[in-house]
């Protein structure tokens, strides 16, 4: 069987899941009548203590819908250099809003207030308007950062006295929730808006969940049907995050554990140059000249596992709930054999 560890969006739904998705009451969530939607959109906004919620195809949606109601065109938004925002969306912060990206240099993905604070343009004709702040938690290309609550805080604190929106890129933030023994509610009263996504480590086959006020979310609503992103009978979907978020959320420490193991077998390998710190579920790692990126992948494939060029001489690897305690042995068998 194949052990894929290309990401974390690879995974299937489970019999258990599909089971609970077949069984969904819907309606059209573009008239607002879908009922399965409607209780996710509750659930979410609940935890997170915010007062909305609406559900999107996917997390690069919700993000550029974020933005979108930030922000006018000719804005800027301020997120680290690491920043999927910036990196993977395609460039849409230009070609959907029409706004411009002041990118910082944190701790691997995480910016601090001090940071936001030297950044912000002042109140001139000339420059640019500083409109919105945007974290991402975990960082992916940082390595599965997390930010500490008290950061997040300062920074909230920061945006607040500077009339500055504050936006969380929470793709991963169920890890980032659990490796620090936190809760959703936790975060209340911290973000202007939230980006929840369901695909990645809980699990589900499709979407995310953009929370806000109920203003935001009215305008929010707009902008998604004028993407495309108006869904009908999207409750089949809302199923299996609903199913995700009531039974996947607590087996995520588990794959914190298993890309802890990997990350010890590739830190015995004289062809590994460094492995990121791994602090949830995403493992960085830089090769030596002596191995090609190609041929490392290639090798796994042969094995029937699966990773990802995350650039130049580097590699990515993601563990998920379809990676067993089992798979990970495999895999640091083989790489202890290479």
């Amino acid at each position: 069987m194949l052990i894929d560890l290309r990401s974390d969006t690879v995974t299937r739904p489970s019999p258990a899941m599909l089971d609970f998705m077949f069984k969904a009451k819907v309606g059209d969530d573009v008239f607002g009548e879908d009922p399965t939607v409607n209780l996710l959109e509750t659930k979410v906004a609940a935890m997170f203590g915010m007062e909305a919620a609406l559900f999107v195809p996917s997390g690069t949606m919700s993000n550029q819908i974020a933005v979108n109601v930030h922000c006018r065109p000719g804005d800027e938004v301020i997120c680290d250099i690491n920043s999927h925002i910036y990196q993977y969306e395609g460039g849409g912060l230009a070609a959907n809003s029409g706004v411009q990206v002041k990118l910082l240099e944190g701790n691997r993905g995480r910016i601090s207030a001090e940071m936001v604070k030297n950044a912000v343009n002042g109140n001139f004709d000339w420059l640019t308007k500083s409109t919105l702040v945007v974290v991402e938690n975990t960082c992916n290309k940082a390595g599965g950062s997390v930010y500490s609550l008290e950061n997040l805080k300062e920074l909230s604190t920061f945006c607040k006295q500077a009339n500055l929106k504050f936006h969380l890129d929470g793709a991963r933030i169920f890890n980032a929730l659990a490796a620090q023994n936190l809760k959703a509610e936790n975060l209340k009263g911290i973000f202007d808006s939230i980006s929840v996504c369901l695909s990645k480590g809980l699990g589900s086959p499709v979407g995310s969940v953009l929370l806000g006020s109920k203003e935001f979310i009215t305008q929010a609503r707009r902008v998604r049907k004028r993407w495309g992103g108006g869904m009908r009978q999207a409750g089949y979907l809302a199923a299996a995050g609903i199913f995700s978020l009531d039974n996947n959320m607590e087996r995520l420490k588990e794959d914190h554990l298993n890309a802890q193991k990997i990350k010890a077998s590739l830190e015995r390998k004289s062809f590994v140059k460094e492995v990121l710190p791994v602090e949830t579920n995403i493992v960085i790692f830089r090769l030596t000249e002596e191995l090609s990126v190609s041929a490392f992948l290639k090798h796994l494939e042969s094995k029937e596992m699966k990773a990802i060029q995350f650039g130049y001489d580097t590699v990515r690897m993601i563990t998920h709930l379809d990676i067993s305690a089992e798979s990970v042995e495999k895999v640091c068998n083989e790489l202890q054999l290479m």
